[in-house]
């Protein structure tokens, strides 16, 4: 069956009562409620205690929680929520950053009540604080707004449903997605973020703003929304990383502070002079007398005391150094407790009106190649968030028809909607994971795809058996209809077809479904014949790996579609002669004949010669010259050793020379000629 590409746009808060951690939640300290003030006359340090935790990556989604297959990557998720909730629990003085729910969530559900009630405590306290809460953090290049969304949604509703008022993130954490979009930040803002902090930003961009002191700004997202679609924005200086030389993780190699005088190695006054000089020259670049530094990296912290312990070292060294004049004071704080600094400053920031894109690392690593890399796990991701929107608009039409409380509940589908979740993690939907995590992603979806099959036939039954006028009818999904392969048309006959329609509008689509007769009568639900036409497919159709269909024609007619409904169509074999006859033509062009395709809005004229476009003609009259060519670049090979040796890969795109191969100005066309509309069906 074929499906509407369609748009959902929804944002969803669901409110609950505070949990029993204290009698008041207005005396607790969330947000923004307990965060340090600095001094004026100091140079205030923000510490930011954090981990990032890559939603698949080096390793598969289970292997980053357990810590399986350490020999690709040391990482284990879980046992950094283990030792961060109790460094945190023993020293009320810590705060630390948690943004990824997906995995949050499985830890969560994994706890007993006692460690619960704990956790729920830190985050009312203010100690442990979500920022992001997206169940990944999205790419903002490849991944469709539709799913950025339902990602986001997903995630703040756990945290919600988990934490109240306490776990609501205030602040939108992007710290790794290769590049920015101005329709991110705008959906931040609509989302009632107070700010966005992110990593990543070209290297000339990020040399000129340091200059001129406008690494933080205001980004209008929308030239629609005015002051809704703005957003306090900030790029951290060391990427998310903590400043040089100063990474206390057990992954790391830095000099921890030792500072037993009658050590040989006692390297205090070496350790704090090195952050202060650090600190000042960070100071530099930024507008106010509050700075951020990122305590923190890739799966950082799975023994946060190696990190807390050497923290508290370097603020209580450093903050002494006050008393022999240095400016520089130090504490531990969240993003929102920064913010909060920056908004209190009472400073003027710069607007910013567009992307962050490309962006580029060096002069020789424009990260653009990601936005066609796996181009097939992208086009995957898409039947997926077309999957889900069509379910929850599917279900919702039949939950009345759905008495029993069991049917209600297993029509949820959190299956899929976490699967998508996954797949909008910039690891994910970019194509950037390495082969083995990808092929974790596809059997994932795939996996989740079938559960809303299974739940939309069944629902689909159920309202037929309660209506006693409609026939008994099993419900299939085509799921090779790329292809052009299904078997249930293929092979039977008659079939009935439902198209969903999850626009709030009206809506016309034309259908197109595989078949292996030459001759089909296709009837509306009124019983009204429809217009319908046998079109050939592609001879390079057939040759595609894995294709196991019979059907070398597609059946084509249009659908008319009522606003948030949908609409069967019955298809029957025919022998009449009268249908046989509308079966498209493929037409041979002769070498000095041009060919016109057109429908009611444009003419698009096509060189008989080359074959190849040549001119477009709108409806108003204005004509367009078109010049075609295919091209080919070939990818620099390299080893990275020096930005001159970047090779091109799944993250940049990086050609070997700046001539393309042309690969010639003649091509192979064949026409065919559809009474709805003229059809170029093969290139070669």
């Amino acid at each position: 069956m074929k499906y509407l590409l369609f748009i959902l746009f929804g944002i969803f808060f669901v409110t609950t009562n505070s949990f029993p951690v204290e009698n008041d939640i207005n005396n607790l300290k969330y947000g923004y409620k307990g965060c340090p003030t600095g001094e004026k006359d100091k140079l205030n340090v923000h510490l930011v205690c954090h981990t990032h935790n890559d939603v698949g990556w080096l390793k598969t989604v289970d292997q980053y929680f357990y810590g399986a297959n350490n020999t690709i990557q040391n990482a284990g998720v879980q046992y950094i929520l283990d030792s961060v909730v109790q460094s945190l629990t023993h020293d009320p003085k810590k705060k630390f950053i948690y943004v990824e729910t997906a995995f949050f969530s499985r830890w969560w559900n994994e706890q007993h009540d006692s460690m619960r009630h704990a956790v729920k405590k830190l985050v009312c306290n203010g100690q442990l604080e979500f920022i992001g809460g997206g169940w990944s953090m999205n790419d903002e290049a490849a991944a469709h707004y539709n799913s950025i969304i339902d990602q986001m949604t997903l995630g703040l509703r756990v945290l919600n449903d988990t934490f109240g008022k306490c776990g609501v993130p205030k602040i939108a954490w992007q710290i790794d997605p290769f590049g920015h979009s101005r329709e991110q930040a705008s959906l931040f803002a609509q989302m009632f973020f107070d700010g966005l902090f992110f990593g990543r930003l070209d290297y000339q961009d990020k040399d000129n703003r340091e200059q001129t002191k406008t690494m933080e700004h205001i980004w209008k997202g929308s030239a629609n929304l005015g002051a809704k679609g703005d957003l306090f924005t900030g790029a951290l200086p060391n990427s998310y990383s903590p400043p040089a030389g100063f990474c206390f993780d057990i992954l790391c190699n830095d000099a921890p502070i030792m500072d037993d005088p009658e050590l040989k190695d006692y390297n205090v006054e070496q350790r704090i002079s090195e952050f202060i000089n650090i600190a000042e020259n960070q100071a530099k670049l930024y507008a106010t007398n509050h700075i951020v530094m990122t305590m923190g990296n890739d799966f950082n912290y799975q023994n946060a005391a190696t990190w807390f312990k050497n923290l508290d070292k370097l603020i209580k060294y450093v903050n002494e150094k006050q008393s022999n004049g240095s400016r520089v004071n130090v504490f531990y704080s969240t993003p929102s407790c920064y913010l909060q600094a920056l908004n209190q400053a009472n400073q003027t920031w710069t607007a910013k009106l567009d992307d962050f894109f490309p962006y580029a690392s060096d002069p020789h690593a424009y990260w653009t190649g990601y936005f066609t890399s796996r181009p097939s796990l992208k086009r995957y991701e898409r039947v997926g968030n077309n999957k889900l929107q069509s379910k929850l608009l599917f279900t919702e039409g039949f939950k009345k028809q759905l008495t029993a409380r069991a049917d209600i509940e297993e029509i949820t589908l959190d299956f899929l909607k976490k699967a998508m979740g996954i797949m909008q993690h910039h690891d994910a939907i970019t194509g950037t994971a390495k082969q083995h995590v990808t092929d974790d992603y596809y059997q994932t979806l795939a996996a989740a795809i079938e559960t809303c099959h299974d739940i939309v036939n069944e629902a689909y039954e159920k309202f037929l058996l309660k209506n006693k006028s409609a026939p008994v009818l099993k419900q299939y999904f085509c799921n090779y209809l790329n292809i052009s392969e299904c078997p249930i048309s293929e092979t039977s006959s008659p079939i009935a077809v439902t198209i969903y329609n999850p626009l709030a509008w009206n809506a016309t689509h034309y259908v197109r479904i595989p078949v292996s007769a030459k001759a089909y009568k296709v009837m509306d639900y009124n019983g009204n014949t429809v217009d319908a036409q046998i079109v050939p497919l592609p001879p390079s159709v057939y040759k595609i790996p894995g294709r196991n269909s019979t059907a070398q024609f597609e059946l084509v007619f249009e659908t008319r579609l009522p606003a948030l409904g949908y609409a069967t169509y019955l298809i029957r074999n025919s022998t009449s002669q009268v249908v046989r006859n509308k079966q498209a033509s493929i037409i041979k062009l002769k070498a000095d004949e041009d060919w016109i395709l057109k429908n009611k809005f444009i003419s698009i004229f096509v060189d008989g010669k080359s074959g190849l476009l040549k001119q477009l003609q709108l409806a108003n009259g204005s004509n367009l010259t078109v010049s075609q060519s295919f091209y080919w670049y070939i990818g620099m090979n390299g080893n990275n050793s020096k930005f001159e040796n970047r090779a091109s890969g799944a993250y940049i795109f990086r050609p070997n020379g700046t001539e393309p191969i042309n690969l010639g100005n003649n091509v192979t066309i064949t026409l065919v000629n559809v009474r709805f509309y003229g059809e170029i069906f093969f290139l070669g």
